[in-house]
């Protein structure tokens, strides 16, 4: 009986730190983002140091598209031709980002957004957190970044 009261107080206190998403939020994933670290489901993590790669999420009216893209020494980024098409759902108190490939259909629960950070979880329970990323120019040639 106490360990199933301990385990009700844990639940209701893991569900309200839960961040609400409103669809206003939605409008903050849009931009370049570089992943922190992978958190597994037994808890185990994974930190990234420096990435190769940023995800790039460009939304409009829940509808859009996330694309790799690799930034360069100038402040610009490599793209390619490939993407995902993204949608946003809806669910209760769920948000899902549903992404559509010509090979693939799959869905990642959003579970917090920010001006500077994301956190995103798949179906197999691993939490993928962001951070904000930007050009970042190394030649400090003092030319603007875009």
């Amino acid at each position: 009986m106490k360990n199933a009261f301990i385990i009700l107080v844990l639940s209701v206190l893991f569900v309200s730190c839960k961040q609400e998403i409103k669809p206003e939020d939605i409008a903050k994933l849009n931009g370049y983002w570089e992943i922190e670290k992978v958190v597994f489901d037994k808890g185990e993590e994974k930190d990234y140091g420096m990435n190769e790669s940023f995800d790039y999420f460009d939304i409009k009216n829940n509808k859009g598209i996330r694309k790799k893209v690799m930034p360069q020494f100038d402040g610009t980024f490599l793209t390619s031709d490939s993407f995902e098409n993204v949608s946003v759902r809806f669910k209760g108190d769920q948000v899902f980002l549903d992404y559509k490939t010509d090979y693939a259909k799959w869905s990642e629960e959003l579970i917090s957004v920010s001006d500077e950070k994301l956190v995103v979880k798949n179906k197999e329970k691993k939490e993928y957190h962001y951070k904000k990323a930007g050009p970042v120019n190394l030649l400090d040639d003092g030319k603007k970044t875009k």
